[in-house]
């Protein structure tokens, strides 16, 4: 099946600006494993990136355990946080903090200066390495090595806006979604967590757009738990793709599409720990749906629209993004206007999803949530009130439980807690 023209398309748009004028804006992906603990001293000194050649073949990694992880010992863990630096009150660079495990109180201890725009952030799976988008029109990706914060450098996505990006789980492959152009782009990870020459960039040229959109929006690029496909979720076009990617050469070939009903607009999709099921945020139409998936082909069924929790229906609220617990037992979906987090009890072994209520954010406009690696703590990321909130989740009930004041941080858009 054709995936479209494997070019850099489209211009730049108001995307990034969106969240203070239209709420349409970037995701996170799930926190992944921690790196080590001690944060290093703040500053950085840009400098070239290693060389990264096409990594060898690599098995996918097998299914992550439904388990909760064990909790991580106690002290001060790694936050970091996402900001816009060309927008008037916005950051200086990616955010630097530490937080309590136990209490969830935030210390702030620097900035990160020499990246721009970094508004979506993801680690490395060994832990060692972070990357985040260069939100602008001339979209870039750059690694930043943990240990010391010195940047490995930067690398095009050949398109304009990337907002999201995720590691493959084999650690070799950096994917981002490009928004403004509607692409996803391929880097390879060299051993020292730099980033190589894109090996791919393949741009949604079909189906149409949506009702009000102009063109493709790729606003997430995410991988199947058992890392056999790399899934796109494009906005503009009301369709999920899914990808197979090559691991020897880092191309992707399209293996299934799924559309939405027009105008949902989805935005954010996560996976269910069984691999079965996924669940779609929509942000356009103000809907949650459950999907099934078809681990084989790479396949998406996507179910009936839900309730976010807002009760609005006049499009005042466009929910973010959604986070399972690792046990899969409670889902969490952030809601923007209504500014709430929507709690559901996943039900069926992940087919159902009740929704139980919300709970205020204590912030306005949560643009992306996050849960500490061990489960027990919630992290908001609000955009227009800039802050971080952080909640306590009740492993028995889902529960959200505010922990203490939020903690300011300009323009907030992201936060990664290590």
């Amino acid at each position: 099946m054709g995936s479209g023209t494997r070019a850099a398309g489209g211009g730049w748009s108001r995307r990034r600006l969106v969240g203070v004028l239209a709420g349409a804006a970037a995701a996170t992906a799930l926190p992944a494993p921690a790196p080590p603990r001690a944060p290093a001293p703040a500053g950085t000194t840009p400098s070239a990136p290693d060389a990264a050649g096409p990594p060898p073949a690599t098995p996918p990694a097998e299914r992550p355990s439904a388990r909760r992880p064990e909790r991580e010992p106690s002290g001060p863990r790694p936050l970091h946080i996402g900001t816009y630096t060309s927008v008037d009150g916005g950051g200086k660079g990616i955010g630097l903090a530490v937080y309590d495990p136990e209490t969830g109180a935030i210390t702030g201890t620097g900035t990160l200066t020499g990246v721009a725009d970094p508004s979506y952030l993801a680690v490395h799976p060994d832990g060692r390495t972070l990357y985040a988008v260069d939100e602008r029109a001339d979209g870039a990706v750059t690694a930043v090595r943990l240990t010391d914060r010195r940047i490995l450098g930067s690398r095009s996505t050949g398109g304009a806006g990337p907002c999201h990006l995720c590691v493959h789980p084999s650690g070799r492959w950096l994917l981002s979604a490009n928004y403004a152009s509607g692409s996803v782009a391929v880097h390879p990870v060299g051993a020292s967590g730099a980033l190589g020459e894109r090996t791919d960039l393949v741009t949604h040229s079909s189906p149409a757009p949506g009702p009000g959109q102009r063109g493709p929006h790729a606003h997430q690029v995410v991988t199947s738990p058992d890392g056999g496909h790399v899934l796109a979720v494009d906005l503009g076009t009301d369709t999920v793709y899914s990808y197979r990617l090559d691991p020897r050469t880092g191309r992707l070939t399209e293996a299934a599409r799924a559309r939405t009903r027009p105008g949902a607009g989805p935005r954010h999709l996560t996976f269910h720990p069984g691999g079965r099921y996924a669940y779609l945020a929509n942000e356009v139409d103000d809907t949650v749906t459950v999907c099934a998936y078809d681990r084989t082909g790479g396949r998406l069924t996507i179910g009936e629209p839900q309730s976010t929790g807002s009760g609005s229906g006049s499009g005042t609220n466009y929910p973010a993004q959604i986070l399972v617990t690792s046990d899969g037992a409670y889902a969490y979906l952030a809601n923007r206007g209504h500014d709430s987090i929507a709690r559901y009890a996943v039900e069926a072994d992940g087919a159902r999803l009740r929704l139980l209520g919300t709970v205020p954010v204590a912030g306005e406009f949560p643009r992306q949530i996050a849960f500490s690696p061990d489960g027990t703590l919630l992290f908001a990321a609000n955009q227009r009130s800039g802050t971080v909130s952080v909640f306590h989740v009740d492993a028995g009930t889902g529960e959200l439980r505010l922990a203490g004041r939020p903690f300011a941080s300009p323009v907030a858009v992201c936060a990664l807690p290590l």
